[in-house]
């Protein structure tokens, strides 16, 4: 009777959406839940971001094969932007699986049904609830076989605070905060900050890119003062790769973040975990360390330290997470990012993103736990294999065959004065040059 079922995939993101191709081809019902109005809502979130990745590297063979019959054609291997990926190839893929496309359904909780997590007799044999919140009102429990969870990890990402908890009064300044890279070629955006003291916290490639974008800013409104603020006690590796990235254009990103460090543009301040955000009488901010001198006069806070998982909504399931990265506990030591960039992480699959409760996984970006640089190569192999297991087809899913571009560069965020990379997000402003990021959820 479960075969019967759907399996619930949860997100309509690149991996969420290539995870619905590969179980449809596979003769499988999907059914994808998406709380937002649209597919690839996270990704509209940074629309104006340049992938580092091109064309060929952004699309699952599984969905091209869906597409390809409707007089769709993979784009040329040019470098799109957030908003060219969710037009020209996620909007697309929802529309081929049609019905099997839920949006403004956002999911509140998974169990197996009857059962709470305690409750041993029956998790091998009992579906799958998914409890559903509707955008329009009301709730429903659909029954499923299988659980894929690639929901990503734009919507929690980390706070400015040094010690991975919110500094005291960061949530009052939220006003004068942002957690995404801003888009500065939107007159207003560009108003907020022109002329102003900006604060970029974080080492990660979006920090990156929002330097490149700031200094930028700064050479046509010399007023604009720039401080990039970093955990780790040196600079050390945090412009990347360089040549020695086998994506030309997040090695280019980072030289060019070098660059405007080396001419005076922003102002580095190392060693510096925010515990506290005061607001002045101005409105302006100080930021104030555990220890060291404070940054004060500061108009607005960009915060791009890397995102996490949301698994409050996965409480009643048993999941078998790594006390570190909260990745399951088999992938965690392939990706830890002290050891591993993301061209070294060995090839894995189901064998790997399995969990005590039996048919659920999670998937792409959200896979990963805290650990930075996801490529959707990567994604879209693990719903293959993911697929490939629950089709029943053991041999294709443990065939795990993937060969990923070599970064140059990785590394975590908890040792203070090692080389080290605050992760999540990665990319520049759209423009002439292509210069842009890894792959979200």
């Amino acid at each position: 009777m479960n075969g019967e079922l759907p399996v619930v995939v949860v997100g309509a993101g690149p991996v969420g959406l290539a995870a619905a191709a590969e179980l449809r081809e596979r003769g499988l019902e999907p059914l994808v839940l998406e709380r937002g109005p649209a597919a690839g809502t996270a990704v509209a979130q940074w629309h104006h971001v340049r992938l580092f990745s091109p064309w060929p590297e952004l699309v699952a063979p599984a969905a091209v094969r869906l597409l390809e019959p409707t007089g769709w054609r993979p784009p040329d291997p040019t470098y799109p932007t957030g908003r060219e990926w969710a037009e020209r190839y996620l909007r697309p893929l929802a529309a081929a699986l049609g019905e099997q496309v839920r949006f403004g359904a956002e999911v509140v909780g998974v169990a197996r049904r009857g059962r709470d997590r305690v409750v041993d007799a029956g998790r091998e044999t009992e579906p799958l609830t998914v409890h559903v919140r509707r955008s329009g009102g009301g709730e429903e429990r659909i029954t499923a076989r299988a659980l894929i969870d690639a929901s990503g990890t734009s919507g929690t990402p980390n706070p400015l605070g040094g010690d991975g908890l919110p500094a005291l009064g960061e949530r009052a300044a939220t006003g004068r905060i942002t957690y995404q890279v801003p888009d500065l070629t939107d007159s207003a955006v560009r108003d907020r900050y022109a002329g102003r003291h900006v604060v970029v916290a974080g080492s990660g490639h979006s920090a990156l890119t929002a330097l490149v974008a700031f200094a930028g800013l700064a050479e046509n409104d010399p007023a604009t003062r720039v401080s990039w603020v970093l955990r780790r006690g040196t600079v050390g590796d945090a412009f990347g790769g360089g040549a020695a990235d086998q994506l030309p254009a997040r090695g280019a990103l980072g030289a060019r973040a070098r660059e405007a460090v080396a001419t005076g543009a922003i102002r580095v301040v190392t060693g510096f975990r925010t515990r506290a955000v005061e607001s002045g009488s101005d409105g302006r901010l100080t930021l104030a360390p555990d220890a060291g001198d404070r940054i004060e006069d500061v108009d607005e806070v960009v915060v791009l330290t890397g995102f996490r998982p949301d698994l409050s909504w996965l409480s009643e399931l048993r999941l078998e997470l790594d006390a570190t990265l909260q990745a399951p506990v088999a992938l965690a030591p392939l990706i830890d990012p002290n050891v591993h960039s993301c061209g070294t992480v060995y090839p894995h699959g189901v064998r790997e993103l399995s969990h005590p409760e039996p048919g659920v996984f999670l998937a792409g970006m959200k896979s990963y736990g805290r650990a930075p640089t996801f490529l959707a190569l990567t994604g879209y192999e693990q719903v293959r294999s993911i697929a490939a297991a629950l089709a029943g087809d053991r041999a294709a899913a443990e065939r795990v065959e993937l060969v990923l571009p070599e970064t140059g560069v990785c590394g975590g965020a908890g040792v203070f004065d090692e080389p080290s990379q605050d992760g999540g997000f990665c990319g520049t402003p759209a423009g002439a040059e292509p210069i842009s990021l890894s792959a979200p959820h």
